[in-house]
């Protein structure tokens, strides 16, 4: 089963500043291939502006094409493709060649990056990945005379947040979907990439490589680095062979970064690392909800620390973080643990634990 067309959604509009189009190297590639052909900028301005405002349609990419409808206002709505040319299966063989030639190529795909020697080394074989001068073939059935048209560029410029998403864009418009170059790479068992690895560990790495991209496309904040990233994994996905493997590495505090994550995200990992000072009406604030949510008479007394309210008779802690939410942490053989969905109001949160 192959992957070879894919679609992806109309991009709302925007507001971008200038420059923000492809804010990866291979992605400023694509920007470049399309600018250096042009003759006439108006297009290019045009086209950005379109960009910005979600005047294209939904975008699908196949082998060899990029095609969407692009609202050209009074104008009407015109049919839009820009074609690439796609390598012929020997050169995709002498490039799946040099990817199986690192490991680290394959993990940069799956991880959504496109390495500079990996690119190079393609070249070497005479085999060229990014697009270049007259690469880019616009037609649209527009009455515009230029090469691209406003409504090409705009499909252009948005296919180049794309491709910053997911180089395996760039690898489909060549001519091989993301699903059957893992195939391939599989099949082809290379000794310094695939060997021993097995079949749930890529499976983890593909999921892994796809939320962050799903992530990317959706605005969402990316892991700001290998910890974040690789608690997020843990805490994500199914038992895999990677997640054991992470675990038996890093020990106990990474299974409470993992529930942490599990529970909160990015800010439940940052509540669990890093106490902070709130402003005192926030602890205050905790100070009511604990004695509203407390169901006898005698009331116990609740510890305030910077930003953790702690019931220590009770194992019970809570802990705000900077979203301005309240999250419940249980203790357990002497250490502190994440025990629950955060909320805005301190005393359901109280009432959820006590209850």
């Amino acid at each position: 089963m192959t992957d070879r067309v894919r679609g992806f959604p109309a991009f709302a509009a925007a507001k971008r500043g200038r420059g923000t189009f492809a804010r990866s190297w291979w992605g400023k590639a694509w920007i470049k291939a399309l600018e250096d052909t042009a003759l006439d900028q108006q297009p290019l301005k045009n086209g950005r502006r379109y960009a910005y405002a979600g005047r294209v349609g939904t975008i699908t990419v196949s082998p060899g094409r990029l095609a969407a409808m692009v609202d050209g206002g009074p104008e009407g709505t015109f049919r839009t493709v820009v074609s690439v040319p796609q390598l012929t299966d020997v050169e995709w063989t002498r490039f799946l060649d040099r990817v199986t030639s690192r490991a680290g190529h394959i993990a940069a795909l799956l991880d959504r990056d496109m390495p500079h020697d990996l690119v190079e080394a393609a070249e070497d074989a005479g085999i060229q990945l990014l697009p270049g001068i007259g690469d880019l073939e616009p037609d649209c059935d527009c009455p515009d005379w230029e090469l691209p048209c406003q409504h090409a560029a705009a499909l252009c410029y948005q296919a180049s947040w794309l491709l910053d998403a997911d180089p395996f864009v760039l690898l489909l418009l060549r001519g091989r979907g993301e699903r059957e170059l893992l195939d391939e790479l599989h099949v082809r068992k290379a000794p310094t990439a695939m060997a021993g690895i097995a079949p749930d560990v890529i499976a983890a790495l593909v999921a892994n490589a796809a939320d962050r991209a799903r992530g990317h496309l959706a605005g969402v904040a990316l892991p700001s680095g290998v910890r974040e990233d690789t608690v997020r994994m843990a805490a994500t996905q199914a038992d895999t062979q990677v997640v054991r493997r992470l675990r038996a590495d890093q020990g106990p505090e990474f299974d409470r970064a993992a529930r942490a994550w599990f529970y909160g995200g990015a800010e439940g990992l940052a509540v669990l690392d890093t106490p902070w000072t709130p402003p005192k009406n926030a602890m205050t604030r905790a100070r009511f909800a604990w004695a509203d949510a407390w169901p006898g008479e005698d009331l116990p007394a609740l510890e305030v620390s910077k930003n953790r309210c702690t019931a220590s008779g009770y194992q019970l802690q809570l802990r705000l973080g900077r979203d301005g939410r309240w999250y419940p942490y249980r203790e357990e053989a002497g250490e502190w643990w994440p025990a629950g969905q955060p909320d805005a109001d301190p005393a359901t949160v109280f009432g959820r634990q006590l209850a």
